[in-house]
């Protein structure tokens, strides 16, 4: 049982490692080109040297900041700051018209083609984000976890039910014999029953 389980988790880490992976590849590129149509936007008025090269990456890093607030706020349960939003979509804008401005000379099927590695880009940078979140969240949605249990964690205390009567923690090698888990989640379940049989101790004297 414990091997399946183990697999699933394998496989699960598998498909987030490789869309990451996916996503990075993607952003890499869209941003090199994305980075090469402001760069001749820029330099086409008047700019030139180290500041032409340097401001069609402060739009692009305003965009990634942005993301990476919002997602600082979301794993910390806040929310998130207006000013991200505001900035996120900013620079969201700001380098699509960039891009569109680019290709424009070459009539609307241009400025799409060129408007094009911007929109992977921001694309790309929202589903690494997705990633980020989905593997962050994944920890505290699994079954078992304390405050949330499922089936099993009601099962460990129907198992254990003698030992919390006396106020007695089973150990996690215990858990794992009787339940056949691995050591992550009978760890997991350990902590329910013990925050479960502390509030057992304390709800006689309240």
């Amino acid at each position: 049982m414990g091997g399946g389980r183990w697999a699933v988790s394998g496989a699960d880490r598998i498909i987030r490692r490789s869309t990451a992976g996916a996503v990075l590849g993607v952003a890499a590129v869209a941003a090199a080109a994305s980075y090469d149509h402001a760069y001749d936007l820029v330099r086409a008025h008047g700019e030139s040297g180290w500041t032409a090269r340097m401001v069609p990456l402060t739009v692009d890093g305003l965009i990634y900041a942005s993301s990476m607030v919002m997602l600082d706020s979301a794993r910390r349960k806040m929310p998130v700051p207006a000013l991200a939003r505001w900035l996120l979509g900013l620079g969201i804008a700001a380098t699509l018209s960039a891009n569109v401005a680019h290709g424009l000379g070459h009539g609307p099927a241009g400025a799409a083609v060129a408007a094009w590695p911007a929109l992977a880009l921001v694309g790309s940078y929202e589903l690494l984000m997705m990633v980020i979140r989905g593997s962050q969240a994944a920890p505290s949605s699994m079954p078992g976890n304390v405050g949330n249990p499922d089936s099993l964690g009601e099962r460990a205390a129907e198992i254990f039910a003698d030992q919390l009567a006396a106020d007695r923690v089973p150990s996690v090698r215990a858990i794992r014999t009787q339940l056949h888990v691995g050591q992550p989640r009978a760890q997991r379940l350990r902590d329910y029953l013990a925050t479960g049989s502390a509030r057992r101790t304390e709800s006689p004297a309240a």
